[in-house]
């Protein structure tokens, strides 16, 4: 029975993933993901902006993040809901009492959240000074950065948890 633990678990982080994609993808077009999108992406950012370079006046046109000398249009897939994803597939296949994982997926929430708009930041200020690094950042850098921090956060959750579980050495010495 052991050796089908990590199956199973595969086979859950597989199907909560593809599963969280395919109603993301029905959610196209849809109050969701202007919601998502428009509101909770593109309006905190200007938010942001705002509070961190006012002179720039940055304002938000549905899924725009519009300035003078360049914004940035955040589509689907920008807004960081793949990598919450995986993070969500992942707690669904972690070996965690039911509160842990969920307190983990809510602090995964904020955490990707949080990641995701440093991203866009990020690339709000690359565009505007210097679109090579704009390219990389948005073609390799950020994603590879945003799904590496997710993992460790992931990894940071799950493994303290363990810990919590296991006698102390002082009490196992007792």
């Amino acid at each position: 029975m052991r050796s089908t633990r990590p199956v199973l678990r595969g086979l859950i982080f597989l199907v909560v993933f593809t599963s969280l994609q395919a109603l993301w993808g029905q959610a196209r077009g849809t109050a969701v993901e202007r919601l998502l999108i428009q509101h909770a992406t593109v309006g905190s950012a200007v938010a942001l902006i705002g509070l961190m370079t006012p002179q720039i006046r940055a304002h938000a046109d549905g899924t725009r993040i519009r300035a003078a000398g360049g914004g940035l249009n955040i589509l689907n897939g920008c807004e960081g809901v793949e990598v919450l994803f995986l993070l969500a597939a992942a707690f669904a296949a972690a070996p965690l009492p039911a509160r842990r994982r969920w307190l983990g997926l809510a602090s995964g929430i904020v955490f990707v959240f949080a990641l995701n708009q440093a991203r866009i930041l990020a690339l709000f200020y690359a565009y505007r000074s210097d679109r090579s690094l704009f390219d990389l950042l948005h073609g390799t850098a950020a994603p590879v950065i945003l799904i590496a921090l997710t993992a460790m956060f992931f990894l940071a959750w799950a493994n303290d948890g363990r810990a919590s579980r296991r006698p102390s050495d002082a009490s196992a010495a007792a």
